[in-house]
């Protein structure tokens, strides 16, 4: 049994175990739902971004208003380089704290929490935005995220076909080896972003890029867009001219409104006003803003990530790792 002065380590393997991604997902829409309502303190996200730095470290802190109250706090470094030696390009840790004493609680592998929760969001939104019988999805990108997506998202709609690109045509083909011994539907390796997204009920782009890699004319009437890849004010996925065909949803407001590239530059562009930011997946979950309204409207949701989902997620984690006897515990 713990002590006082004991915490719980999580590596990866036991946030794997323990966090599948449909408990996830019903986690991240309850956590959402109950962002909207009030329930988490969420600050924006403090960057450190040295200008001669391989990659950046944010700092994702939040506090849980519950019995007991929480604090969590993400410490994240993101190296865009990292897949091409074999890693992760999201490491660090996640912590969790007493809102009552401000004791460390535990101490989490952040890149498996990051895969899995960022997934379950875009489930979430998918479960809401996308048009009932959506099947064929296409998944821009090859990493860690367009795997951890076309699982999430095979919980929510009947997938039939996906095809993925990468800018390497190896990487695609690899990654569609490795998700066909998971998945009961057909996936493809394609060449072009064009070929991938042209046809496709709902669209994932997981890329590092800082330029747009999708083209207003490829989306078909009724896709539904997950934009999960850039985090930056300067970068986007997205070009101006879907921004402006879309019906678009966040999951924090403040947070695209100084984050999301995607949003911030079309708005320069003067493609969309203030106003085109049309909710939060929270505030629908909760009835105060409408999803789809039509069968053929573009929707997108474009996803920065909040540090309330980490805390929800650590949470949950420690919980169940109690009950479960998962994990070590170590003095401090």
């Amino acid at each position: 049994m713990p002590t006082d002065s004991q915490i719980l380590i999580l590596d990866a393997a036991n946030v794997e175990q323990l966090l599948t991604p449909k408990e996830c997902i019903e986690l991240m829409a309850q956590t959402l739902a109950e962002l909207a309502e009030g329930n988490f303190h969420q600050p924006l996200r403090m960057v450190v971004r040295p200008p001669e730095a391989k990659g950046l470290l944010g700092l994702m802190p939040s506090y849980r208003i519950s019995e007991p109250p929480l604090y969590g706090l993400k410490a994240i470094g993101v190296f865009p380089e990292n897949p091409k030696i074999g890693k992760d390009a999201h490491q660090g840790s996640v912590m969790l704290f007493s809102g009552e004493t401000g004791e460390l609680l535990s101490l989490m592998n952040a890149s498996s929490i990051t895969a899995i929760r960022t997934a379950a969001v875009s489930a979430v939104a998918t479960r809401l935005l996308a048009r009932p019988d959506a099947a064929q999805l296409a998944i821009i990108g090859s990493g860690v995220q367009a795997r951890s997506h076309l699982t999430a998202l095979a919980c929510v709609r009947e997938i039939e076909r996906t095809r993925v690109v990468s800018r390497n045509r190896q990487h695609a083909e690899e990654y569609a080896a490795t998700m066909r011994k998971h998945s009961s539907f057909q996936i493809e390796p394609v060449t072009t972003v064009r070929e991938a997204v042209e046809g496709a009920d709902i669209i994932v782009t997981a890329t590092n890029s800082h330029e747009p890699v999708i083209d207003r004319q490829w989306i078909s009437p009724g896709a539904h867009i997950n934009a999960v890849g850039t985090h930056s004010a300067a970068s986007r996925e997205i070009d101006g001219p879907t921004m402006a065909a879309a019906r678009v949803f966040v999951d924090r407001r403040e947070s695209a409104i100084n984050e999301a590239g995607d949003y911030v530059l079309a708005l320069k562009e003067g493609l969309i006003t203030e106003e085109s930011i049309v909710g939060e997946i929270g505030e629908v979950l909760v009835g105060t803003k409408q999803g789809r309204l039509t069968r053929d409207e573009i929707t997108l949701f474009k996803s920065l990530g909040l540090a309330v989902e980490d805390l929800a997620c650590a949470q949950f984690l420690f919980e169940k790792a109690q009950q479960e006897g998962c994990g070590t515990w170590v003095q401090f």
